[in-house]
């Protein structure tokens, strides 16, 4: 099982272009025409057309199917595509898709790519609205009588239990907002550019569900983002630096629910992630001192924290003084708070553009990039390296 030793992915595939639409609260278009628009402009950035693509990997719960994504860009044979299901925990699993149908050469050129109008449309934020039963939904069934309706609310139990067993005032979740506000400022693309916050702000924001204040949860936006992955040997003929991936890895932990594992032995870590870590780790060959930048997925503040803590940056209880040291830095794009709420696309980008030198908020000599996906659902991860 190769959860339990390193893979033989790493080092096969580069993420070699990246596109993305503008990101607003209200598009005015069609979620199709959004994914084109990634689609069309990532492989711009790569210096490829869309008769080079044979492979497409998206998320469920996503209106734009492959092959109807594929013929409105142009596109046309397709030898491999695929879906990750759960959420934004499916984010870095498109690119490990990728890179597996590259690295076996099922497929040459794979565009991965998420694209919604999760502001002006379905916002995934009000809930449980409106679902057929299902399995997996059962589990919801044991919260929602009780007020668990979104979430936000989801996610309040375990930043509770975290705070009680850690002695941590909920302050200590504005950390994390004050860094990814403060990079989104600087970044043009940003949806909050201009707009850095404190954290006498963070503290003044209104309460969503206690202890989780607005500013501690990311927003809701219209957009699309896409990457174009294909082989490492390809990559060097193309125009911008590739972004190797060094690992991939997705997790699952026991009694694992989708962000309702209420009834695990401790509310205060993300086993999912625990599990994403040590294949990381385990198949890199590398450890949290090697990572140059953090790509977090920080849809709630409090999952940012616990993440850093899976992933052995620091220890239970200590990431909120560890993110306020900037011990590491972080979200460089702004996040999911401060940039755009793509389903964690846009941070894989973010960690494309620190390999390439190309960020606005550059970190110097940045070779080694960590990126996670979606947390509280089955999730996965990334480690993006520089070529050679």
């Amino acid at each position: 099982m190769s959860i339990r030793r390193a893979d033989s992915l790493g080092g096969k595939a580069a993420i070699v272009g990246i596109g993305a639409t503008e990101f607003s609260k209200d598009s005015g278009r069609s979620e199709l025409k959004l994914a084109v628009e990634a689609v069309r402009a990532a492989l711009d950035d790569a210096g490829l057309t869309p008769a080079d693509v044979d492979g497409l990997v998206t998320f469920t719960m996503d209106t734009s199917p492959e092959i109807t994504v594929a013929q409105a860009a142009g596109i046309g044979e397709l030898s491999f595509f695929s879906r990750i299901h759960y959420g934004g925990g499916a984010a870095c699993a498109t690119v490990q898709q990728a890179a597996l149908a590259v690295a076996s050469g099922i497929a040459d050129v794979v565009v991965c790519y998420r694209a919604f109008n999760e502001r002006s449309g379905r916002r995934f934020g009000s809930g449980v609205q409106r679902r057929e039963p299902t399995a997996e939904g059962a589990a919801l069934g044991w919260n929602l009588p009780y007020g668990l309706l979104t979430p936000a609310s989801w996610v309040a139990m375990a930043a509770q239990r975290y705070l009680h067993t850690y002695g941590l005032d909920p302050g200590v979740f504005g950390q994390v907002a004050v860094v990814d506000r403060r990079h989104a400022a600087r970044n043009p693309a940003a949806y909050f550019h201009g707009k850095p916050i404190t954290l006498a702000d963070h503290a003044a924001s209104r309460w969503i569900v206690e202890p989780l204040r607005l500013l501690d949860c990311c927003q809701e936006t219209d957009g699309g983002q896409a990457l174009v992955v294909t082989s490492v040997e390809r990559a060097r003929d193309l125009p911008r630096p590739p972004a190797v991936v060094v690992a991939a890895a997705q997790g699952a932990g026991r009694s694992q629910e989708q962000m309702t594992s209420f009834y695990r032995d401790g509310l205060t870590g993300l086993p999912e992630t625990a599990v994403v870590a040590r294949q990381l780790w385990r198949t890199s060959g590398l450890s949290p001192a090697d990572i140059d930048v953090g790509i977090l997925y920080d849809h709630f503040t409090p999952f940012v924290l616990m993440q850093l803590e899976e992933f052995g940056f620091c220890g239970p209880g200590e990431a909120g003084d560890f993110v306020a040291a900037d011990a590491l830095p972080l979200n460089t794009h702004g996040g999911q708070l401060g940039e755009a709420y793509l389903h964690g696309m846009n941070g894989i980008a973010e960690a494309v553009r620190q390999i390439r030198g190309t960020s606005v908020n550059q970190v110097a000599g940045a070779a080694r990039s960590l990126v996670t996906a979606g947390t509280g659902v089955p999730t996965s991860g990334l480690v993006l390296g520089a070529d050679g």
